[in-house]
């Protein structure tokens, strides 16, 4: 069944590799439109020191200066041998360190990789926090996965850190060597965006 009209959601990026991999989770239960399809260019800021006030940040200027529901995520990779880091800069994580500039994956992982050079600890988890405002209120959501990260990089799908990530429950497989549909089961993104899903079906379901 095609979405109606009181079922649209705004996501609050113009990443598309986000905006698929959330339209595939979501099925068609949402029409889920980007920034660029409300006609919103500008570059928001993410200034917090969390991923939870980052993805709070976002969804708030949405809301606050095209006045639709919307939500946003932000996510972090954790790595245990380097306390928590890179977290909330992970997307700049090889700028601040000078391998290239922000939002450049394969720097990102050659910084990453660099850093973790004979170490034997690789234990990781990626984090998501989904913020929904629906109707003025907000929401919160998250979703976890454990892994390793592997020590060069592997497959050719997904992106950002996918292709030296591999998630425990899958063996030693990396996210980069999996079918979407088998990332979004057990995805940090997939599993916060079904706590969303569930959460809007059981709104929906006290209106009927």
């Amino acid at each position: 069944m095609a979405a109606t009209n009181n079922s649209i959601l705004v996501m609050a990026t113009n990443n598309p590799h986000k905006l698929s991999e959330v339209r595939q989770i979501l099925g068609n239960q949402f029409l889920i439109k980007g920034l660029t399809e409300i006609g919103c260019h500008e570059d928001i800021p993410e200034t917090a020191d969390t991923l939870e006030g980052n993805a709070l940040q976002k969804a708030r200027y949405v809301y606050e200066h095209y006045h639709v529901n919307c939500f946003a995520d932000d996510t972090g990779l954790e790595v245990e041998a380097l306390n928590g880091a890179p977290g909330v800069f992970t997307a700049r994580f090889g700028e601040m360190n000078g391998y290239g500039k922000s939002h450049d994956a394969d720097a990102n992982i050659r910084c990453l990789l660099n850093k973790l050079h004979g170490q034997s600890n690789r234990k990781a988890r990626f984090r998501t926090s989904v913020a929904l405002i629906l109707d003025g209120e907000e929401h919160l959501f998250e979703g976890i996965v454990e892994g390793i990260i592997l020590e060069t990089k592997v497959g050719v799908g997904g992106f950002g850190y996918d292709p030296v990530f591999a998630p425990l429950e899958a063996g030693g497989k990396a996210f980069a060597e999996m079918e979407s549909a088998e990332k979004n089961k057990i995805s940090h993104r997939g599993r916060a965006i079904g706590k969303l899903c569930d959460f809007l079906a059981k709104k929906k379901e006290t209106k009927q």
